[in-house]
Formats: C-alpha cells, structure tokens, sequence
C-alpha cells in the first residue's frame, strides 16, 4: 500500500482534524496521500485536490468517509479503475461501509499491513433508447429505478426479460436492483433481501395498481426492457437514487449487469448476515 486516496462527504460534521491527524499518521508510515476537490477544499488546500475519477487513477486504495450515499457515488465514479475502496461509516446505517469511527485506529493499522481482503459486487448498466438511438448510459451499484416525477400519478410501463414481455402495469414505478441493492429501495418497497454473493437481478414494481405484481427474480445474465407507455407527468430514470435521466413516452431503458464492478476492502471478520441483523436492529430503533 504505497498510496491513499481520501474522497470525504464534508457535509458530515467537523472531522478535518480528525483528517489531518490520519494525514499525518499516514506519511509517517511513508504512505502518500491524495485528495479529491471536496476533501481539498475540507482542510483548506484547494489547490491540492483532484477529480476523484483522477484520483481512483493514482491510488491503491480509496478511503471514503460519509454514508452509503457517499460510497455509492464514489463507486460509480470509479468502477472503471478497479480502485478498492475502504468506507468510514460517518451516517447512519452504513450498510456498505466498512468501519465506524471508534474502530479507525485498529483498522488502518490493519490496512497498512496488508491484512484485508477485497470483495466485489455486481453493478447494474442502463441504457436509454429513444427512436432507435441511444441517449444515455449510467451505471450504478445498488439500483436502477423507473419511476414518476413530482406529482402523484401512476406511470404506465411494459417490461420484458431478454426481449419477452413479462407484463404491463400502471404503478409508481419500477426498481430493477442488484443483491447489494436489495437492502435499498426495492426492500423499502417489498422485495426480498439477497446475499451479495448471489448473483442475480431484482424487478420490484413501486406500488403496483395490482394485487397480482410480485418481484421477480431473474439470471444475472439476462437483459430487463422498461418501455415507458404514454402518460401523464414527468417520468425519470434515476441510478442509486443520486443519478438522473428525464424519460419520454416510448423510451426503452435497457437493464443489466454492468460490465464493470465495485471492489470493497474488507477488513472485519463479520459476515453479511450479523451486518443485517445490526442494522435491521437500528432500523426498529427510529431514524432520530
């Protein structure tokens, strides 16, 4: 592990000295840093910061500090480097996150020593078809979600699986997920939970004007259609909740495994399934 690169949500409380002293412990241990704009522009040194599609470029590992929101568009915007990421939990839930803060200390000893393992994830490509020409392309980790815009009405969608029609129904939407996305949106709206070791697609529809709508679960291998059937309202392609594409009538969002992945450090020895348990548990507690 020659270098780090530090990509920080600074929107998550006062942690620059926090930063400053992991910067300085880090070249102590002849190990560079770098930092993306954000971080820079943290702890005063602007002029210091890169893109983070730069920095995925430069680094051995990414460390992450913010939520699983900040983790998921830090994937989205590195997945083509192959760059592990290393996430500190500053949010709440922290279902991707690797760390919490009391347990910094240990871990970046861990890290430095060579004592983790790096685990990947299936990420999910959509494309955009409008009169037989592509218009947009995105990849994401957790989902890729067709739904309604601002005003509450139903949107009217046909979905096909390798170019079979599977159906047509008017809901607020549909949520084609990942496994590490079923613990997302599509379990908010009734999907089930998946191991991230199983490799699979999730088709959950967002409250189905149907009692006979359930979620799907398809080959990883397979290709989902949404055609966007004409109707009312804004209709939007949205890719982890953080990525957006305004949708017309007609349009074609083609779905499937990306053909790139997201590659996590793992340090801790807790399996998927104590994770789960944890974080259902603070769910129970309230979102204070």
């Amino acid at each position: 592990m020659n270098t780090i690169g530090l990509v920080v949500n600074s929107n998550k409380g006062n942690i620059a000295g926090i930063l400053m002293d992991l910067i300085a412990w880090l070249k102590n241990q002849k190990i560079n840093v770098l930092l993306n704009l954000e971080t820079a522009a943290l702890l005063g040194c602007p002029g210091e910061g890169m893109a983070t599609r730069e920095l995925a470029q430069m680094c051995d590992c990414i460390m992450v500090w913010g939520g699983d929101g900040t983790l998921l568009n830090c994937a989205r915007q590195t997945a083509s480097s192959g760059t592990p990421i290393f996430g500190v939990n500053l949010g709440r839930l922290g279902f991707l996150t690797e760390i919490d803060m009391p347990d910094l200390t240990e871990k970046m000893q861990a890290l430095i020593a060579g004592q983790y393992t790096v685990e990947e994830r299936m990420m999910l490509e959509a494309v955009v078809m409008r009169e037989g020409q592509r218009v947009d392309c995105s990849v994401g980790l957790n989902d890729a979600v067709v739904a309604k815009g601002s005003f509450s009405r139903m949107v009217r969608l046909n979905i096909r699986v390798n170019e079979e029609l599977v159906g047509g129904f008017a809901a607020d939407g549909v949520i084609v997920a990942s496994p590490t996305g079923s613990t997302a949106y599509s379990l908010s709206a009734g999907g089930p939970i998946i191991s991230p070791d199983v490799h699979v697609l999730l088709i959950t529809p967002i409250c189905p004007h149907s009692l006979s709508n359930r979620p799907i679960v398809i080959s990883p291998d397979s290709e989902v259609e949404i055609e966007v059937l004409p109707c009312v309202g804004d209709v939007r392609l949205t890719m982890d909740g953080q990525y957006g594409f305004s949708l017309q009538n007609h349009d074609r969002v083609l779905i499937k495994k990306a053909p790139v992945k997201a590659r996590f450090v793992k340090i801790k020895k807790t399996s998927f399934y104590s994770v789960l348990r944890e974080k259902l548990k603070e769910w129970q507690r309230g979102i204070d």
